[in-house]
């Protein structure tokens, strides 16, 4: 072997130089070497083999096995041989998706049973088939590649494909890959395949002459070493060789290949053969076999047609094309003559492809780029045909008038157009008509092309104005397809309104054809926008220019400016050029003033405004000076009515005119007029008048102009009076006639005001004598009480004379009226209780309930209560007989919630299994005997019940030690969940589960109670932070979520107990039962699914076929306006239902267990620690994975596993009740992680505003759920809770599940607990190693291995009850522990204060005690006494009282008091507690523990009711778990009925036992081993030659018991041997994967020949 042989020639050498010195077992090590890497070989032969076949590259040699587990290769090597049957959408998980993220799913194995049919359809024979679980589950891979070879020898024959390399000895491999291949070898425990009898074994499957069929296959080997083509064309031509398609003017180039064949053949055979004693030599290791050879004829076929179809590329020749595609050595599939252009076309493009790669050598195209190329060139050729179809349907639709009709035409996919618009279907019937009218002919597809593309932009454009979104509507003016010239992006708004506006008047018009805009239309809308902006811009510069001329002060100049054409503006008059100037500049000015630019431009409306300002202040100066004049001739004709009448001129605005002075008005006007001629000149006729604003308006009343600044040259006219002068002069008059009326229509009101003045001159006068007696008011008082004073000391003096003279008499009245009414106030008192004394009653319970709320609320809430105030309270410290009652009842209902959860789960359990053995006995892999028997488990599960676990007293004494240092080691993990925190961790991910399930449960008695949940809790709160401050698997937040965390599991699968599940119930149950019973509830958001189900209904209903293609993508789907109707029902009725769930999660936050609410928070703190720079949003997402994905959603999938609903056995929720439960959770699951719809599922994008809205609930929800109390405060437990308890912990765990704790304990103390002082090391130093279930118990077991090991087993899952006790706990020594001694202090000084009474706690131990209040102690003690007594006897030993502390409480009063003032110092040297405060401190501590026995005692009441309704819950699991007992026991007694009347219907017997009415009749059959060495199913026997096979016969006989035959083996004729094989032996051992077994302890048998050949003798119904 040359150096390429690599490892194996390596291997070789060193056997052969070392051969005299290698021993046996170094010769068989070797052996197995050399078969590892000879099939290493194999597996690199089939994988490069698929790879040739599929294109596709495979995972490396060592994990192909692995890799072929999915089926997907072995699927696409199936679409490959037959195409037909295996088409590439029937292969599952093609892209491996699934199976890299989750692993191996059920339906990979459809791709196996793939792989099978096609290699059924080309017609491998099946005994080379391997079964579906020798690939899946990976049993026999051996076995599947030897089928792979078999499977290419038998193609490269047929020439559907290539021939497989023998890469023996030409791939090295390391010495660690082909050690790991043996011990896989070894695994399988199997004989390898041996694949150098492919050919042979193939050869023998066909049903010809083996003799005939031999022979001549020798003879063209024979031929073929001549190297004479003729005699081996010859030889080709035998007709018993069974070959086919020889050519015969090919007879060289088959001598050529077959004799290069034979030669490698040869070498390989010599290669292999270089050790000849582990070697096995054939007949046909170097001779080649009929399907080697009619593979090579093959070959030289293909190679030449493929040479002949490169020349006739080259001479271009279609004849000599089609003549060679359709040749049967090419066997190119789905050639049609018509579709010639097509394949030069595409042959010639691979060809140049292949030559510009292989730097232009002559190529050779090879037969599957031939193929695809012709695939491809039918399909260019069909969608050309449907193509020009579908242009003839166009213009017909355009001819028949018809716009429903060209609108389907031009959406039909064959016609390959851009998208059409169902909307547009009107224009696009309006432009093409038009198009067709221009033509006066048909349109060509390019003329349609381009209409499509141009008219789509358009419906687009008219779109987009209706959603009135400018940004929108210039997207699509400028898209490149609608080819609207001259747009501006500046101008959008303006398109948009334009557009509008055009769109609307254009709907407006009655019988318009069309109500969307054309592509002219849209044209015309542009220009009348740019024309509109030109306009405006030359408008601007205008008004730019008239500014400018404004600031130059010329007042002709302003009025060119104003009268530019541009600007626009109306009623420019020339003769107001001063009065625009003056206005012009007044409002610039105006506007400087609110600007800091000094310049401010005037605007267009400014200035017209300013422009008809000034011409109304020209008519109003007119009108006004005409007022004038009228005026003035009226003064020089006398005549006063004219007078009034011009003075009454609106403009002239003369007020104060009075009608009845009109006389007054004329005389008084004339003497002003005639004064003002003397003062000038008169007969000018110029006159100035001033408007409101003061400006000045000068007229001429002569020439009737005037004008707004003084002329030159003009002389005022002195004979005329202006508007001022006559408004001064009738002001005059007015006033004086208006006094005159005044004085006399007020003479009396005259009279009244002197009348008024002197009385407030009288008032005055008074007001100042008034003041004056107050100034002197002290004065006054003073001589007023002297005289006062002189009066009453006569009055006084008078007085006591006459009391001096009658002074007996005064004091006996006094006495008697004294007496009189204290009498009577008693009387009255008196009557007035007996009156009120329910009242008075009510009061004083008032009074004291009043007082003893305030020592209540004192109590609860003062941070130093008095003592007086807790010795009110302290008889609550005290357990009373009602508490004793509610522990023990309490402890036993924790008891049985145990012990039915482990019952139920068994139960559980053992019905899983139940199904898979009943879905086993179906597929005939398991006898129906064993179903009866697990049957009959169940039932005796559920006679049983729940068997109490039994406690220490069920132990022998030799145990008890042990046992109780068991007691400690729990009770340290139950209290440091440190322990479990690690450990969980440093153990594998497999086992895991099971620990969970198996210790720590069992350890905190499922969360039983309070404390124990208590525990739990804080152990999953230290996992978890332990899990996220581990950054090998947290390096990411996100990746906390995608990991799947193990603490979170955990966390989720204990908050899924039972009464986790009552509250999912609860929130969940009317939800799901309300979408499950409405029948008319169908939401499927598919739209493929969808769509077909509309066909469906279509064709039923109608009873015609629809027209409609079945097999739709989900674009094609959505075109149809029924799908679309469907797909928007469903997600309205969607967001109703999600509606209604969003609204029950959200109110029912309060009923999330707390737990589970806690671990969110725990959570949220320890991401928020771990990634400080993290938003919140991202941290409330994974708690909203915790509370929503892992806790609830599942419950919405999958209610029936999850206990939320009841479903009876024989029923299971239909599909369209799963869906609509499932599109409601995705909806929720969205939500809560804000992810919306795109992509694929764009269609659904509308329900993205609705997910946002959702989440930001579920953010708020997810901060809400995170606010609770800490354990501590929740659960009111503190570190001295257990000592304080009445009952001691307890837990109920099998004798097994210790012996695993103790085993992982010690395996991993030094990473549990790496400090050496640790106490857990010393606990298991007291244990030691691990002893076995025997040691543990004391019990004796028998010397037998397999009833030991039973017994052992069994023993194994024995319960007992630990009474947990802390071995660290303080000794008798009060000065041990300081926190112990505190607990015994307040515990004395609790039954001190409760006999003796004081201000506070120093006076009472100062004072000494009395005989009653000792007497009133020591029936404190008695009475406890007799209630312990009670406790203990009603819980079996299960509640008593710490006996050091009891010891305490039971000295007298006065020692107690001497030890508690002992105890105190001591106390008080550790500053504990302080005298200076009157130890006040351990009075609050006593209240504190007043509150904590409320608060214990009332959740103890809440905890009694919690587990009774939890018992409850589990009986009705169980009664439902018992329905599916009976279930499935009438199902397995209907198979037994079944199968007993089929085995009386027919004569051959089956595996199960006749009715013994029938007459027993055994058949036999006789078989050599040379036969059963031929069909496979003996593969050896021990030392003897198989050429004395044919001596040796076996016997297989049936027996009186079914499914047992009896096996006799003959040597000679000669009895040698007789074994008893059981049926359902060589099942299970079938099912297990075992090939090979030894009969007769010699003889090696293939379990599945030998179950198929008694399958087929004996149980075949057509035997």
């Amino acid at each position: 072997m040359d150096s390429n042989n690599g490892t194996a020639g390596k291997r070789t050498s060193r056997a052969g130089d070392g051969r005299a010195h290698m021993t046996a077992d170094e010769m068989d090590e070797q052996r197995k070497q050399n078969v590892a890497y000879e099939y290493l070989c194999h597996l690199e032969e089939a994988k490069v083999w698929i790879q040739a076949c599929i294109n596709e590259e495979l995972p490396p040699t060592t994990e192909l096995e692995e890799g072929l587990r999915n089926g997907v290769y072995l699927a696409q090597l199936g679409h490959f041989l037959a195409p037909q049957v295996v088409p590439l959408k029937k292969i599952y998980d093609k892209d491996q998706s699934r199976y890299q993220s989750r692993g191996l799913h059920f339906r990979h194995t459809d791709n196996i049973n793939h792989w099978f049919v096609a290699m059924e359809k080309v017609g491998l024979p099946q005994i080379f088939y391997p079964e579906t679980t020798d690939v899946y589950d990976r049993k026999n891979m051996p076995r599947v590649i030897y089928c792979l070879h078999a499977l290419s020898l038998y193609c490269f024959k047929l020439g559907i494909a290539p021939q497989i390399e023998d890469l023996y000895g030409k791939v090295q491999f390391t010495e660690e890959e082909i050690s790991a291949m043996k011990q896989e070898l070894e695994k399988y425990g199997i004989q390898m395949p041996a694949f150098s009898k492919i050919g042979g074994i193939l050869a023998n499957e066909m049903t010809v002459d083996d003799a005939a069929l031999h022979a001549a296959i020798i003879a063209i080997n024979e031929a073929i070493d001549k190297e004479d083509p003729e005699e081996t064309m010859k030889a080709l031509r035998n007709p018993s060789a069974m070959l086919v398609n020889m050519a015969e003017d090919l007879p060289d180039n088959y001598q050529t290949t077959l004799y290069e064949a034979k030669m490698t053949k040869s070498e390989i055979s010599r290669n292999k053969s270089m050790d000849p004693e582990n070697a096995e030599h054939d007949v046909y290791d170097e001779l080649l076999t009929q399907a080697e050879i009619q593979g090579n004829i093959n070959k030289v076929n293909t190679t030449v047609s493929l040479d002949r179809l490169m020349d006739a590329l080259l001479k271009g020749d279609r004849a000599l094309i089609l003549q060679t595609l359709n040749s049967p050595s090419l066997a190119i599939r789905g050639v049609q003559n018509e579709n010639v252009d097509h394949y030069v076309q595409r042959l010639d493009e691979l060809k140049d492809i292949k030559q510009n790669n292989n730097s232009n050598e002559v190529v050779t195209l090879e037969k599957e780029e031939i193929q695809q190329a012709v695939n491809k060139a039918n399909l260019d050729a069909d969608k050309e045909y449907q193509k020009a179809r579908a242009v003839e349907l166009i213009n017909e639709a355009i001819d028949s008038c018809d716009a429903e009709q060209l609108l389907k035409a031009l959406q039909n996919p064959a016609a390959q157009l851009p998208p059409v618009f169902d909307y547009a279907c009107a224009l696009y019937f309006e432009e093409f008509h038009n198009m067709r009218d221009e033509k006066q002919s048909e349109l060509d597809y390019d003329e349609i092309s381009a209409a499509v593309r141009v008219l789509s932009a358009v419906a687009k454009i008219n779109e987009a104005i209706d959603v009135r979104d400018p940004e929108r509507t210039l997207k699509a003016l400028t898209s490149p397809e609608a080819c609207i010239p001259n747009l501006d992006e500046t101008n959008a708004d303006r398109y948009q309104t334009q557009l509008r506006e055009s769109k609307q008047a254009k709907s407006e018009i009655p019988d318009s054809p069309c109500d969307l805009l054309t592509h002219f239309e849209i044209c015309t809308c542009i220009n009348v926008v740019n024309d509109q902006v030109i306009e405006e811009h030359q408008r601007i510069e205008a008004i730019q220019q008239i500014n400018n001329t404004i600031e130059k002060g010329e007042p002709g100049l302003t009025l060119k400016a104003l009268q530019v054409p541009e600007a626009k503006l109306q009623a420019v008059v020339d003769t107001q050029a001063y009065r625009y100037q003056v206005l012009l500049v007044r409002e610039k000015n105006k506007k400087s003033e609110g600007h800091t630019d000094e310049e401010a431009e005037l605007w267009l409306e400014e200035i017209q405004t300013a422009i008809d300002n000034a011409n109304k202040d020209a008519q109003f100066g007119l009108k006004l000076s005409e007022g004038v004049e009228s005026t003035n001739a009226a003064l020089d004709t006398s005549d006063a009515d004219k007078l009034l009448e011009s003075m009454a001129v609106p403009e002239l605005a003369i007020h104060s005119v009075i009608a009845d002075c009109k006389g007054m008005y004329l005389e008084k006007l004339q003497e002003a007029l005639e004064a003002k001629k003397s003062q000038g000149e008169s007969g000018s006729g110029w006159m100035m008048n001033r408007l409101k604003d003061g400006s000045k308006f000068y007229y001429n009343n002569n020439t009737k102009e005037y004008k707004w600044s003084r002329p030159d040259g003009v002389v005022k006219d002195h004979g005329q009076l202006n508007k001022e002068e006559i408004q001064r002069v009738v002001s005059d008059v007015t006033a004086a006639h208006d006094r005159e009326l005044l004085f006399q229509a007020n003479e009396n009101l005259i009279v009244k005001i002197q009348a008024n003045y002197r009385g407030y001159q009288a008032r005055k006068a008074y007001k100042e004598r008034l003041d004056f007696m107050k100034r002197q008011l002290p004065l006054i008082i003073k001589i007023q009480s002297k005289w006062k004073m002189v009066l009453q000391k006569n009055k006084y003096r008078e007085r006591l004379e006459y009391m001096k003279d009658n002074e007996k008499a005064a004091v006996k009245l006094q006495a008697q009226v004294r007496g009189w009414k204290a009498r009577k106030e008693y009387q009255g008192r008196k009557k007035f209780f007996c009156d009120h004394l329910a009242v008075i009653i009510k009061l004083q319970s008032y009074f004291r309930a009043n007082k003893a709320r305030h020592d209540y609320v004192t109590l609860m809430n003062n941070a130093n209560p008095p003592l007086p105030v807790v010795q009110r309270f302290v008889h609550l410290l005290d357990f009373s007989d009602v508490d004793y009652a509610e522990e023990i009842e309490l402890q036993k209902i924790r008891q049985k919630v145990v012990s039915e959860i482990k019952s139920t789960k068994q139960l559980e359990d053992d019905l899983d299994q139940m199904d898979i053995k009943i879905g086993l006995l179906i597929k005939n892999r398991v006898t129906l005997q064993d179903v009866v028997t697990h049957g009959k488990k169940l039932s005796k599960h559920r006679e049983d019940g729940q068997n109490m676990p039994k406690g220490l007293k069920g132990l022998s004494k030799a145990c008890h030690d042990r046992l109780e240092a068991y007691q400690h080691l729990f009770y340290l993990l139950q209290t440091n969940p440190l322990y479990l925190a690690k450990l969980i961790f440093e153990m594998p991910q497999n086992k895991m589960t099971k620990f969970m399930e198996a210790v720590i449960y069992s350890l905190f008695n499922y969360g039983a109670n309070q404390r124990e949940e208590f525990l739990l809790l804080k152990l999953f709160h230290k996992a978890l932070e332990e899990e996220i401050d581990r950054l090998s698997k947290v390096d990411k937040m996100s990746d906390f979520v995608t990991g799947n965390p193990l603490v979170v599991k955990m966390i989720v699968g204990f908050n899924r107990n039972q009464r986790g599940q009552n509250s999912l119930r609860e929130m969940l149950n009317p939800l799901i039962i309300e979408v499950i019973e409405d029948k008319n509830l169908r939401i499927n958001t598919n739209p493929v699914e969808v769509y077909k189900a509309w066909v469906n209904q279509t064709e039923t209903s109608t009873g015609v076929t629809s027209g409609l293609p079945y097999d739709v993508t989900t674009e094609q789907a959505l075109k149809h306006e029924e799908v679309k109707a469907v797909l928007a029902e469903s997600i309205t009725r969607l967001t109703e239902v999600t509606d209604k769930f969003l609204n029950a999660i959200f109110t029912s936050l309060d009923k999330i267990p707390y737990g589970m609410r806690y671990m969110a928070k725990v959570l949220k703190a320890a991401l928020e620690k771990k990634f400080p720079e993290a938003a919140e949003k991202d941290v409330l997402k994974i708690v909203g994975n915790l509370l929503y994905y892992r806790y609830i959603n599942s419950a919405i999938v999958a209610p029936d596993a999850f206990d939320i609903i009841n479903v009876e056995a024989d029923k299971q929720l239909s599909n369209d009740q799963r869906r609509n439960l499932g599109s409601v959770a995705k909806i929720l699951q969205f939500a809560a992680s804000n992810k919306g719809f795109g992509g694929d599922s764009s269609y659904l994008a509308a329900m993205n505003d609705y997910i946002r809205q959702s989440h930001e609930k579920f953010k708020k929800y997810c901060v809400e759920a995170c606010e609770v109390p800490e354990p501590e405060d929740f659960f009111h437990i503190d570190q001295y809770s257990d000592i304080v308890t009445i009952a001691k912990p307890s837990i109920y765990i099998s004798v097994q599940e210790i012996i695993d704790t103790h085993q992982l304990l010690l395996h991993h103390e030094d990473q549990i607990a790496p400090d050496p002082q640790d106490p857990i090391h010393e606990l298991l130093e007291d244990l030691r190693e691990v002893p076995s279930v025997d040691e543990l118990l004391g019990t004796d077991l028998p010397e037998d291995e397999e009833m030991r090991k039973m017994l052992q087993t069994q023993l194994g899952k024995t319960e007992i009850s630990l009474t947990l006790s802390n071995k660290f706990e303080v000794p008798e020594d009060d000065q041990a522990d300081v926190q112990q001694l505190l607990v015994r202090t307040k515990r004395m000084v609790v039954d001190v204060i409760a006999c003796q009474t004081g201000d506070n706690l120093l006076q009472i131990l100062d004072s000494p005690a009395s005989e009653e209040q000792e007497e009133l102690h020591q029936s404190l003690v008695k009475k406890r006494d007799d209630r312990d007594h009670r406790a203990k006897i009603d819980s079996e030993g299960g509640l008593m009282r710490q006996q050091s502390m009891s010891g305490d409480t039971r000295m007298p009063l006065s020692m107690m008091k001497t030890k508690v003032k002992k105890n105190l110092q001591n106390l008080e040297l550790h500053e504990v507690v302080t005298r200076k405060n009157g130890y006040q401190d351990l009075v609050n501590m006593i209240a504190q523990d007043i509150r904590n026995q409320r608060n214990y005692r009332n959740s103890r009441k809440h905890e009694l009711m919690r587990v009774r309704e939890t018992v409850r819950s589990l009986q009705e699991k169980r009664m439902f778990y018992e329905s599916q007992i009976d279930y499935y026991n009438r199902y397995v007694q209907k198979c037994i009925e079944n199968l007993q009347q089929k085995g009386n219907n027919r004569k051959s017997r089956g595996i199960f036992r006749r009715d013994a009415s029938q007459k027993a009749h055994f058949e036999s059959l006789k078989y050599s081993a040379a036969k059963l060495h031929e069909k496979g199913i003996i593969l050896e026997i021990g030392t003897l030659p198989t050429n004395q096979f044919k001596n040796m016969q076996f016997e297989i006989k049936e027996t009186a018991d079914p499914g047992v035959f009896e096996v006799q083996a003959k040597l000679l004729g000669m009895e040698v041997k007789k074994i008893d094989l059981v049926f359902q032996d060589l099942l299970q051992l079938q099912y297990e994967g075992v090939a090979v077994i030894e009969l007769f302890n010699d003889a090696k048998v293939n379990v599945n020949l030998l179950i198929f050949l008694l399958n087929k003798k004996f149980y075949s119904a057509g035997k």
